[in-house]
């Protein structure tokens, strides 16, 4: 069974995805600029009206991933008003100068988060080794990765992302996301064999497309 996250920015991109069949969202800004922190009536309002988990973006600003101390005190309350405002999961992360996961920083932020589970966003492709950073990532106790196996998109990543699959060995999901759609979901599905699928959306139909060309079918609503 495959599981369809939608990225959203907006209420009303939050409940076209619901429609179409989108099992989890993903809720962020700045979607261009690989998206940073909503805001916090935009999430009171999707988790007040969705029926599905909302997961929220913890980013403080667009670039790159390497935070200042003040920006990591930020990250941390962001995350405490999230927990407090009923979201179901975070999505965050942090890298070193080198682009390796840092750890003491993204530690920190998957501790604060708890016991809501963390998604490592896509600062996973700025890692230099992929393995190693996946070990890193699951032995700080995040429970999942987004990734496009560090290609322009998930299906020309999809290689790269089978062998994320394979390394991980169930011990953390591996979220493919990037340029995902319905003509491209099956084959990269099969090829890469993720659980779980990722894409932006502002209506129903794209997510749609890609719930009915998923070669098993969605994923029930109750995972988070």
């Amino acid at each position: 069974m495959i599981l369809v996250e939608a990225c959203v920015e907006s209420l009303e991109a939050a409940v076209a995805a619901a429609a179409g069949g989108a099992q989890r969202i993903e809720l962020c800004v700045n979607l261009a600029a690989g998206g940073t922190s909503p805001d916090g009536a935009v999430l009171a309002a999707c988790l007040s009206t969705l029926a599905i988990p909302v997961f929220v973006m913890v980013r403080p600003r667009a670039g790159d991933f390497r935070y200042s101390a003040a920006e990591h005190t930020a990250m941390l309350d962001e995350i405490r008003r999230a927990k407090d405002a009923g979201a179901h999961g975070i999505v965050t992360g942090a890298l070193r100068a080198g682009g390796s996961v840092d750890e003491t920083r993204t530690g920190d932020l998957i501790d604060a988060a708890r016991p809501l589970p963390v998604t490592f966003h896509r600062a996973f492709d700025d890692c230099p080794d992929p393995a190693q950073a996946l070990e890193t990532v699951i032995a700080l106790g995040a429970s999942r990765v987004l990734t496009s196996g560090a290609a322009p998109t998930a299906p020309e990543g999809a290689a790269a992302i089978a062998r994320l699959v394979r390394l991980a060995a169930g011990r953390i999901g591996i979220l493919a996301g990037g340029g995902i759609n319905g003509d491209n979901v099956a084959d990269l599905v099969r090829t890469s064999g993720v659980r779980e699928v990722h894409l932006s959306t502002k209506d129903a139909h794209k997510i749609r497309r890609v719930v009915e060309n998923l070669p098993n079918g969605p994923e029930p609503a109750t995972r988070f």
